[in-house]
This record gives structure tokens, sequence and C-alpha cells, in this order.
């Protein structure tokens, strides 16, 4: 199987890593075939990590062009921190998913086609003009076609099933093949499928006898060439309990472990948006946990039901993706005004309006930190990868609680859809946060009495968390400005100068982490800096640099608003620094406006994501104009990258130093 195109160990010919990916008309189950392939992969040992990439439409025309989908998964004996530039292997079930994910297949890779569905009707359908498995179009790949539908209407024919039931159990002898192609056990999918279709005996058999043919054909046919058997290692981890875990499950554990840190039951308000709804699907299925969820009739609906649980005690959280973020906009400002605790989730997706629902990008920042009418501070924080989700929305409820304030969640559609294995962290870990409840009146009046000063701000410029009905305790809560101690209306111009200053400072002075470095030396000659899914793609260009010489580091940013304190003198010790990030410059902008350092951008707003490829050539650029090169390797191959945008500003690469730190700017 294309062996020549996999990275390798240096004293033997198993690969290190292989990249695979299923693609076929949207109701052909790439993606369950995907999440079976990885769960078989997770059980082998292997590091992985996936990307499902799915259509829009709800069911677009079969057989053509923008109705495929596709799983991509990147499996290894080494550490995996991506889904894989270009596949090793592409799985096309019908012409459709041939063309449209082609240009991705590495030279010399395989490719496997069900020539039972290259007919004439759905080659023009892909707009093919011949066969391209006829045509020699493919010669610079090893190809394997064969007639996968007949072989699997032979194999469930026993069942009498009809021959478009029959069908559907298409992907599993696709999955039987690829289980024989990487040495898996068919048996934990033979349980699964049992299970699932325990009350249609029938159909489970049916796809059995489908995935055991597939798995038969590898072992038995007699096919020269690419077809081949090849067993990855598995990966050295820790020693712990993993498990294979999306962004999306990674969130929702993370809300719920958050709740019970801070002693609190948890409600959910949500509303159905690709892709976030994942989100609401899970934490539905943890009510034992003190979870409880509310599908409201409407974005706004759902965020104000949160707030009204918070108001009430609980942690209130809510959930959407951009367009739904958009609608909350008005009742962020209202939990900022009234300061309550409040988890907002954003799973971001292309834009602008409808957009791309179902492809990733990170173009929300803008909207996070700045998308509320008047000045309306938030803690923006953001995930780096599935598994890294659970710690960030633990980090996201510990701010909510302990400053009474909203705070943003970002992640993203490659987050939310992807899936890595995850060592189960220790609860023990995780230092509790209890929420405090005022019991009773906490000032004195004029005349020594007590009286409640429901604005009173702590040493962290909260102000108190009052349960309605607490005895003596009764306040006035509403969007209209607030007296800075009584909480009473108030909107006279000093109050408001005040209270504005106060919600201000309170989330300026949030403490964070100070940020390190994730790869690479504190000084150097270039600093690439990250924030959200980028993180992978950014590691591994950085590393290969490394590994060469070069002086350059990846800093990845999670707390977006406020940023870490020492962030601006750390990227002062780099010449250059470099964002890359899937939109126009969004966090480019943060960075400039708060630390005074000029910083590039490299921009991508594909719907996919950055190719490690993409920024090891973009980070050569750099070294190459350095030594003025410019006519440089590095920089050609950056030219020939079909997906890249290099969305460079104008001007000079030179760090300006800070006004602060003495130096010129």
């Amino acid at each position: 199987m294309a062996t020549q195109t996999v990275e390798r160990t240096a004293d033997t010919q198993t690969p290190e890593a292989v990249v695979v990916r299923f693609a076929g008309d949207s109701g052909d189950g790439m993606q369950l075939t995907g999440g079976q392939f990885t769960l078989s992969t997770a059980l082998a040992g292997n590091d992985l990590a996936t990307f499902p990439d799915f259509p829009a439409e709800i069911r677009a025309p079969q057989g053509t062009l923008f109705g495929v989908s596709a799983f991509q998964i990147n499996f290894g004996s080494r550490q995996i921190n991506t889904a894989g530039d270009a596949p090793d292997v592409l799985v096309a079930m019908n012409p459709a998913a041939l063309k449209v994910n082609l240009a991705a297949l590495k030279p010399g890779g395989l490719i496997i086609a069900d020539t039972g569905e290259f007919s004439k009707r759905n080659l023009e359908k892909a707009k093919y003009q011949t066969n391209p498995i006829e045509d020699g179009s493919l010669a610079k790949w090893d190809v394997l076609a064969f007639d996968i539908s007949a072989l699997t209407l032979e194999a469930v024919k026993p069942f009498g099933l009809g021959n478009k039931e029959a069908l559907r159990s298409k992907n599993m002898w696709t999955l039987g093949l690829a289980l024989w192609m990487f040495d898996r056990d068919r048996q934990p999918l033979i349980d699964w499928l049992n299970a699932k279709f325990k009350n249609k005996p029938e159909i489970a058999q049916a796809n059995i006898a489908a995935l055991n043919a597939g798995h038969a054909y590898g072992e038995t046919a007699e096919i020269s060439g690419p077809l081949k058997k090849t067993h990855i290692p598995a990966a050295e981890q820790e020693p712990g309990t993993y498990r294979t875990i999306t962004g999306a499950e990674s969130v929702s554990l993370g809300l719920v472990a958050g709740a019970q840190l801070a002693e609190l039951p948890m409600f959910f308000g949500g509303y159905p948006i690709t892709p976030a709804s994942a989100i609401l699907h899970h934490l539905a299925r943890l009510k034992e946990f003190g979870v409880t969820t509310f599908q409201a009739e409407d974005e706004i609906a759902a965020i104000c039901a949160a707030i009204g649980a918070s108001y009430a005690g609980q942690l209130g959280v809510t959930s959407s993706s951009g367009p739904g973020i958009a609608l909350k906009g008005e009742a962020m400002g209202l939990a900022i005004m009234v300061e309550l605790p409040l988890v907002i989730v954003n799973s971001q997706r292309g834009g602008p309006s409808t957009g791309l629902p179902t492809k990733t990008e990170q173009s929300d920042l803008y909207q996070a930190v700045y998308g509320r009418n008047g000045d309306a501070p938030m803690p923006v924080i953001a995930a780096r990868s599935p598994g890294d989700a659970f710690e960030v929305a633990i980090e996201a409820c510990r701010i909510a609680v302990q400053y009474m304030t909203p705070v943003m969640l970002l992640t993203d559609g490659y987050i939310a859809n992807a899936a890595e294995p995850w060592k189960v962290p220790d609860p023990s870990a995780f230092a509790p946060f209890p929420a405090k409840f005022l019991q009773e009146k906490n000032a004195k009046d004029a005349k020594g009495g007590d009286t409640l000063l429901p604005y009173k701000r702590d040493d962290k410029g909260a102000r108190p968390w009052i349960k309605p009905g607490t005895p003596g305790l009764m306040h006035r809560v509403g969007g209209i400005e607030k007296h800075v101690e009584t909480g009473n209306i108030d909107y006279s111009p000093d109050n408001h100068q005040v209270m504005t200053d106060a919600r201000k400072a309170k989330i300026d002075e949030i403490m964070v982490p100070d940020q390190e470095v994730s790869l690479g030396d504190e000084t150097g000659e270039l600093a690439v800096v990250g924030w959200g899914s980028t993180y992978g793609p950014i590691r591994q260009a950085v590393r290969r640099w490394r590994e060469k010489g070069k002086k350059v580091s990846h800093i990845h940013v999670r707390h977006i608003w406020p940023l870490p304190k020492n962030l601006g003198e750390l990227l002062s010790g780099f010449d250059r620094v470099l964002v890359p990030e899937m939109n126009t410059g969004q966090f480019k902008t943060v960075l400039r406006d708060q630390l005074f350092i000029d910083v590039e951008s490299l921009t991508k707003t594909s719907g996919q994501p950055f190719q490690i490829a993409e920024l090891e050539a973009a980070i050569g650029k750099y070294f190459d104009d350095v030594a003025g090169n410019e006519g440089g390797e590095v920089a050609a191959n950056l030219a020939q990258l079909p997906v890249a945008e290099s969305g460079h500003d104008d001007g000079s690469l030179k760090n300006k130093r800070s006004p602060q730190s003495g130096e010129d700017q």
C-alpha cells in the first residue's frame, strides 16, 4: 500500500503513521465507518486524530459533488497532533467522492474505489467526461478498483434484504477490508453491531456478514501490488485509563466537572445548531450529576433561561455557534450588567450569516471579545484540542463563579467533531472552587444597623451571589444601570462612570496563569503564536524547523481576554512574531492593540484546518527572507501549495517593543 509515502522509522519498513480518508455520498455512512475505525484504532493502542468533513445540506442529491461526506484519520506509533495533511489511502465509494478528494491524496498513495458505483449516470453527476479508473488519469497513484457493491450484495444475500437495504451494508464491507489492512480485531465492531441492532437481529447479522466478507477479501484475494497488510505498533503512552473523546464530549464532561467543583447544580439552556448541538445531546445523558437540560424555542430564550438559573443559584450554561451567539448578544449584556456567573460555549463555524455550517473557522474572536453593545467586557478562553476542552471548560466555570461574570469558551467545528485519545484525569488533581452565597446583610447603615449592599465588591472585584428568597436580602436585578453599592437604578453620569470602570477592572484583573512556551525556547528569531485548534499543525511545523536548527518557538494562548500578563514580555524576546489563524487576522489585531507589538498574520478561511505543510512553508519563508534568499526552496514550496492563503500584512516583521519597556517603537 503506497508504502513510500508514509513516515517511517529509521530501522524498519513499518510506517510510523498512516493517514486514511473514507469518502462517499452523505448516505453511505462514512462518518459511522470512520468512527468505528477510530474505535478499533484506539483499542489497538495507536495515537490518533480525526477530521470528520461533511456537507451542510441535510441530504444533497445522491452522487453529486456537493453531497460528498468524508472522514479522515491519522494514526500511528508516535505522537499524533493533527488529522494529517494528505491521505496515504483514499477509499472512494463513488465518482464524486473520488473527484472531490483526489487532489489531497499523496502521490503514490492508494485509491480503493467501488466500481459498482462508476456508472455512466454517476460519472456525469461527478462531471467526469470519461471513467477515471479506465482512462489512465490515475497513473500516479496505486489503484485498487473492484465492485464493492456486488460483493456486499453477495455477502448479505442469505438474509433476504432488498437491494436498497442490502447496499446500506457497503460501509461495513469497506470497514472490514480496512480492519484487515491494518491488522485490527473485528470483535469489538461485531459487539457494537449486535448492541446497536439488538431489536433488528437480521440487520445486525447482515452488517456483520458484510464486515466479515470485507475482511475475508483482504485475507484471500490474490492481488499483487498495493493491497498489503500493515501493522502499526501501539504508541507509547503514560500509564493510565484512556478513552477516545470528541471535543463536544470533552466540553460536556468539563462543564459537569466544573459544576461539581463549584458544588453547584448545572442548568444548560440550548437550541439546536451545527456544530454545537452535540453538547446538548451529551449533557442530556448526564442528569445523574445534577444537570438540567432545556431545549428552548430559540437562542434568546436559551440564554435567558440560563441567566435565570444563575440568578436562582445554579451554574447557568448555554451553547451555540456564530449566528446563535449573535442572537444571544443582548442577553450577554444583561448577564454582565447584573454580574451573574454564566458559561457561553461558542463552537465556531464559517460565516458570516449561515455561512459554512459544517466547516471550521476561527472567525468569531472579534464577536467574543468585542461583540456586545456598550462597554461589556467578558473573559474569553479557547480550547486547543478535543482533550484540552475538558480543562478549558473547568477553567470557564471557575472564572464565572469566582468573578461573578459570564465567560465565553471558544471551540470550533474541527475541535467539536474531531476525536483523539484522552487520558482520563484524576479528579483529585483539580482544586475545588465552591460557590459562596451571601446569607446575611453585609454592611452597616448610617445609624449602625445592618443593611444589604448587593454590589459591594470583594478583593476580586466580584459582587456577592444572593439566592432569591434569602431572608432580608431582597435586591433589584435588571438591565438598567445599577447604583455602585445598593443596586438600585441609577444612571447618573458619575455612577455610570464608576460602574463601567468597576466592571472593566474586574475582568482586567482576573488572575490567569502566566503564558508558557509550548515548544522551543523563551527567546529566538521567530515566535509562532496560535490559539484554538491551530495547535496541532503549528506544533508539528515548529518541531520540524527546530530539528533543522532554526530558532523558532511555538506559543499557544488559552486565555484570550484578558491576556496573560507576561505575554507581552515573552513575545518581546523574539525578533518576529507570526500568528496563523483561520480568519482574516483577528487575534493579530488583539495582540497589536493590547501589547503594542507588531505581529504578522498567516490567514486561512477555506473552511478547512491548516495543513502542517502550509505552516512549515510559511515559517521557512521567513528564514529565506532573513537570509535574503527570495527564491529559496521553502518559499517555492509555499507558492505551490494549492490551499495555502498566505494573507501576510504589508510592512516589516520587526518586533516593535512596548513603550513601557523603554525601548524605541
